[in-house]
């Protein structure tokens, strides 16, 4: 996942600042880049919502519609410190709730609307919302996670009506879109599973300080440039990459709602696209096109293409790079903090490689016993923290605690540095799935389908995905005198998203005679692993030697 505070606008000192470089940090550092963007360019296209036109923003009214909602949330008693939380598909609202926090000191928290309602009205309560920003296409969803969430005095719906709920646009239109006079910087707190027991949210009091060093010159060109947000906002990767990175530059959005490869072809023909983000699956889903379809596309006009969020398999960001040109930009980073990242010219010198750290003491790598290990050996991979503005996780001092060894925190990833200092992921964390560039952690499914009657014991694993890079897998032993069938599989798999989002859930049930553990009940999970993903290259019949 990435920094959605990592926004590519630098505030680093300049011995020889340019007024109109020093009001942009000025506004940065207030939360009024968008207002600064208003004045400059108020009629250019902000937002552009395809096949929604009334969903369409220039600069002036999105601006005039953050200040609206900011005095809304004021005017309802929030104060800076307080959080906010949204539920809103991608859309000019959940645009304006972001921006909104952003120059009133509110902590803003997306949540996930593939949740569900016990999942969702967790996050709300656990964030401290005192406001609850939901989209009327989550209704049932959002009123009944709100009941869970007593502190959230403060609901808006926006498309609609959801029970318990005030209308969006009549409360945030009886205020003035004028520029605050009095902005305070928010901030994003976000949260991210951990391999045991609920999520937790990323906080971070100072994510708004942006370094040269955390992303790479993007090549923006306000009134120019025009970025493709391709990934629900709810998600780190395109909140930051997709939303804050353009909006803070000055850069307009065009908002899809939901994945289309063919659409987004057409999308980045059709408005000249000059940036995007996406994550692997996607690009299998546009190399997978027919030739004369990718051919025919017209993606001269992309400039960059950010990637991450998942390993992407060497043959195809190369099938990648060979269609759309070196154009595409490499990070490794988390809601926690910023990693690496690599151009296309210097991966192909070095393919797989996730970059090299811009110093020497950015990235560790350490052995089983807390050691430095030596250049080409395996290891788990520290990250360094910055100075100020560290993450910590919110109301769990034990768990922040765990994540650091001194000035270095780790995501529980494995990798190695070459002898030139490049950074090579071998895997993930251990039980980590990630499936369509999202992180799914097998505990939490295995707990969701445990106290089902049929099953004795249950093991979740990710295996290989042609489309997804992985899928869910439930490995499953049975309780005595129940027969395996096609039938109770899918009833496993139904019993499953009744209790979680559908995407966390098995795409597929294998059931054995009996796990693989440990005299002391340790489950054998990696040999799991190895064994299927074995007997997946085996039946493609790839070489696992």
């Amino acid at each position: 996942m990435a920094d959605a505070s990592a926004a590519p606008v630098s505030a680093d000192p300049d011995p020889d600042p340019d007024p109109e470089r020093e009001a942009a940090r000025t506004a940065l550092r207030t939360g009024m880049s968008i207002a600064l963007w208003a004045a400059r360019q108020g009629d250019r296209p902000a937002l552009v919502a395809p096949g929604r036109p009334e969903g369409d923003r220039t600069w002036s009214q999105l601006n005039a519609d953050v200040n609206r909602l900011a005095r809304a949330l004021r005017g309802h008693g929030l104060r800076p410190g307080d959080g906010v939380a949204a539920m809103v598909s991608n859309r000019a609202e959940y645009v304006a709730a972001w921006a909104a926090c952003l120059r009133t000191g509110l902590r803003f928290t997306a949540v996930n609307w593939h949740l569900t309602a016990d999942e969702a009205g967790y996050i709300v309560d656990d964030c401290e919302a005192a406001a609850f920003v939901a989209d009327a296409r989550f209704a049932s969803v959002a009123a009944e996670a709100a009941a869970g969430a007593p502190r959230a005095g403060l609901r808006l719906a926006v498309g609609g009506d959801i029970a318990g709920f005030d209308p969006y646009d009549e409360v945030t239109g009886a205020e003035s879109g004028t520029d605050l006079d009095d902005p305070v910087l928010g901030r994003t707190m976000l949260y991210t599973s951990g391999t045991t027991g609920r999520p937790k949210g990323v906080d971070r009091t100072d994510n708004q300080r942006i370094s040269r060093r955390a992303m790479p010159v993007t090549g923006y060109r306000p009134g120019e440039s025009l970025h493709l947000c391709t990934g629900p906002l709810y998600h780190a990767a395109p909140l930051a990459f997709s939303m804050a990175g353009p909006l803070l530059a000055g850069v307009g959005v065009v908002l899809m709602d939901g994945w289309s490869e063919s659409e987004a072809l057409d999308l980045i023909a059709g408005h000249r696209i000059t940036h995007s983000h996406m994550v692997p699956t996607m690009f299998r889903r546009l190399l997978a096109l027919p030739d004369d379809v990718r051919e025919a596309a017209d993606v001269s006009s992309l400039r960059l293409v950010f990637h991450g969020a998942a390993p992407c398999p060497v043959a195809v960001k190369q099938a990648m790079i060979e269609w759309l040109g070196p154009i595409l930009l490499e990070y490794y980073a988390a809601t926690e903090g910023a990693g690496t990242f690599v151009t296309s010219d210097v991966w192909l010198t070095k393919p797989g490689t996730v970059g090299k750290p811009h110093h020497p003491e950015h990235v560790h790598i350490l052995g089983e016993g807390g050691d430095p290990v030596a250049p080409g050996e395996v290891g788990t991979i520290y990250l360094r923290a910055p100075e100020s503005g560290r993450f910590s996780y919110f109301k769990d001092d034990d768990k922040t605690a765990g994540s650091y060894q001194g000035d270095y925190f780790t995501l529980g990833d494995v990798g190695y540095l070459d002898e030139d200092g490049f950074l090579f992921l071998t895997d993930r964390s251990a039980n980590l799935v990630i499936s369509g560039g999202v992180n799914i952690y097998p505990t939490e499914v295995e707990q969701a389908m445990w106290p089902h009657p049929a099953i004795a014991d249950v093991a979740v694993i990710g295996v290989p995905d042609d489309d997804w890079g992985e899928s869910v897998l439930a490995v499953v032993q049975l309780r005595d005198g129940v027969a395996p069938t096609d039938d109770l599989g899918a009833e496993l798999i139904a019993y499953c998203r009744e209790r979680l989002a559908h995407y966390k859930c098995p795409r597929r049930v294998e059931f054995v005679d009996e796990l693989p553990r440990t005299d002391a009940g340790k489950l054998y999970k990696r040999r799991l692993r190895d064994e299927y993903r074995a007997a997946h290259a085996a039946a493609r019949g790839e070489d696992t030697a």
